[in-house]
């Protein structure tokens, strides 16, 4: 039994326990937060009795195989320094931090005191993102050479999450790096990025429009874009859709989870959607599943002391091209070189 505790008891971290309590062989034991009225009414919801407003103290009262961290990113840092230096292992919210030293400060931390560090890099944990890249590596529309991950959708995130609307970065710091993401999990890791941002919604500070072409060192050529501002004849809201072209083939992921795959062999169109999990609610299903499915993985990782696929070192790369988007979005669109943190 892998015992675990949960700091930040905010929106998005329901989910978080909704699936921990799914899984089989994980207690979440404690909970923290500083705010005392959400950490009671979270503690009711889920018949976690300690609770704690303080991490330093939870983590040296509880005897702990992991930490979840759903806070906000700039608390991430202390908060994931305080968990590796008391031996514990950490999975973290994206994004995982505002600057790419506090990025690898973190994942030094947790090396140097030897515990997995695990981004929540949920989106490529949906079960039709994974039946995606299943066919990618099949080999059935032959090598890929282009591609297409888009999300557009003109949903009021901000009534849930109201600092979306007042932070200095959104929409690629937000969504746009679950989409980044996913073109890294299809086509590999990014050669170069250039990046174009709009402010549409005159009531919110940053961009919610973004549109990027990354070159992979695959030798594919994507396009990641991702609004808040479309309002479409069909509202897909929460789904990412994607476009393959390969040398033998091609596929598309369809709204309503309808996968078409073009090959030698003709057409063939599966129906990918996620399942509705007891707890879950549409639209939001495919997310809460790809939260359960993360974390599912992250358990199995400890069992097997193996390296998450999302680790800290990995989500370096993701926060790469976040920061090389921005930089080029405020810089004539200037194709960013990558280093490959």
């Amino acid at each position: 039994m892998k015992k675990g505790a949960l700091i930040g008891c905010g929106f998005f971290a329901q989910n978080h326990l909704h699936a921990w309590q799914e899984l089989s062989g994980v207690e979440i034991s404690a909970l923290c937060d500083r705010d005392t009225a959400r950490l009671r009414g979270t503690a009711d919801r889920f018949n976690i009795e300690r609770t704690y407003a303080d991490a330093a103290e939870l983590l040296n009262a509880e005897e702990l195989d992991f930490v979840d961290i759903a806070t906000t990113v700039q608390t991430h840092r202390p908060l994931v320094e305080l968990a590796a230096t008391s031996g514990v292992n950490i999975i973290c919210q994206k994004p995982f931090a505002d600057t790419m030293e506090d990025a690898q400060a973190m994942t030094r931390a947790a090396d140097d005191a030897g515990v997995t560090l695990m981004v929540h890099e949920n989106f490529r944990w949906q079960s039709a993102i994974r039946a995606v890249k299943d066919v990618l590596d099949s080999g059935r529309i032959g090598n890929p050479f282009w591609g297409r991950v888009s999300f557009r959708s003109a949903y009021d995130v901000y009534s849930g999450q109201p600092y979306l609307a007042t932070d200095d970065r959104f929409i690629i710091q937000d969504l746009g790096i679950h989409i980044l993401d996913i073109a890294r999990f299809l086509f590999g890791d990014a050669r170069s990025i250039a990046a174009s941002t709009k402010r549409v919604n005159p009531l919110i500070k940053a961009e919610d429009v973004a549109t990027m072409m990354l070159v992979h060192e695959t030798g594919v050529t994507s396009i990641v874009d991702c609004s808040y501002a479309s309002l479409l004849p069909r509202e897909n809201f929460p789904e990412s859709l994607l476009e393959v072209d390969g040398h033998t083939g091609s596929l598309r992921l369809l709204p309503g989870y309808q996968l078409v795959i073009q090959s030698a062999d003709g057409t063939e169109q599966q129906d990918v959607s996620p399942p509705l999990l007891p707890w879950a609610e549409r639209p939001w299903h495919n997310i809460q599943e790809s939260v359960r499915n993360i974390q599912e993985h992250f358990i199995d990782c400890l069992n097997a002391s193996a390296s998450p696929e999302t680790s800290g070192k990995d989500n370096l790369k993701t926060l790469e091209l976040v920061e090389a988007a921005y930089l080029s979005a405020t810089d004539g669109n200037r194709t960013i070189q990558l280093t490959g943190s």
